[in-house]
């Protein structure tokens, strides 16, 4: 008489085991679902991104896409307008490099007001670096120079430097100032600057003072803003 009982018990424990199992796995998580969730998600980030314009954004959320989920929608759909954006941001972000380069002052100045436009050598850099100076005065008038941090540059009266446009080789006529300042003014200032708001990148050689170091400064000049160097009215002549 037990021998039935304890049959039935255990078909019982055995159909009680096979619906926990069986509850197990219908309740377990589907992971090939979740990456589709998520590139999903990010595509709508991306999408966002690319709406409202923000590249830099765009770009970094599009490479993520492709990366993470290669052969995904999100993925097929980024790669048609990725290139472009990441093409735009880079040519972007190069032109406010250049632009960022340059800095633009009005200020008052010994005999009157100056308006410069000043940009640091790229090469050499740190505490090396020349400055090249674009200068508007009410008194002395328009002037394009070279100063520098040191004790300034061999020059003896006039001098010619050897420079170059854009790989295209030159020379700019220059003299060392009487008053003794680590400079040297450029002879044709308007021709230079003429020169300058066509370029990319100009080269200048020059001698320093200090051991008489020969140097190739390198200026970066393609971000110049001829509009954010501003005229001085000249100041009245003395009677």
């Amino acid at each position: 008489m037990n021998l039935p009982r304890l049959g039935l018990v255990a078909a019982t424990l055995l159909a009680i085991a096979g619906c926990s199992q069986s509850g197990d796995q219908a309740q377990a998580p589907q992971p090939a679902q979740a990456p589709a969730d998520a590139s999903a998600q990010k595509l709508d980030t991306y999408r966002q991104l690319v709406r409202i314009g923000n590249d830099e954004m765009a770009v970094t959320m599009g490479k993520e896409i492709v990366s993470r989920y290669p052969g995904s929608a999100a993925a097929q759909e980024v790669q048609q307008s990725l290139p472009a954006i990441e093409k735009r941001y880079t040519e972007n972000s190069e032109k406010n490099r250049l632009a960022g380069l340059w800095l633009y002052q009005v200020s008052p100045m010994a005999g009157g007001t100056q308006s410069t436009a000043t940009i640091y050598s790229s090469q050499p850099a740190g505490d090396d670096r020349v400055r090249l100076v674009l200068r508007r005065h009410t008194e002395w008038g328009q002037s394009a120079f070279l100063f520098s941090s040191g004790h300034g540059f061999v020059c003896k009266a006039n001098c010619t430097l050897k420079a170059s446009f854009d790989g295209k080789p030159g020379g700019i006529k220059a003299f060392a100032p009487s008053t003794g300042e680590p400079a040297l003014l450029f002879n044709d200032d308007k021709g230079f600057i003429a020169q300058l708001e066509k370029a990319k990148k100009i080269t200048i050689d020059v001698t320093l003072q200090d051991g008489e170091k020969k140097e190739t400064l390198v200026y970066e000049v393609g971000g110049f803003d001829p509009a954010k160097w501003q005229p001085v009215a000249k100041s009245a002549k003395k009677k």
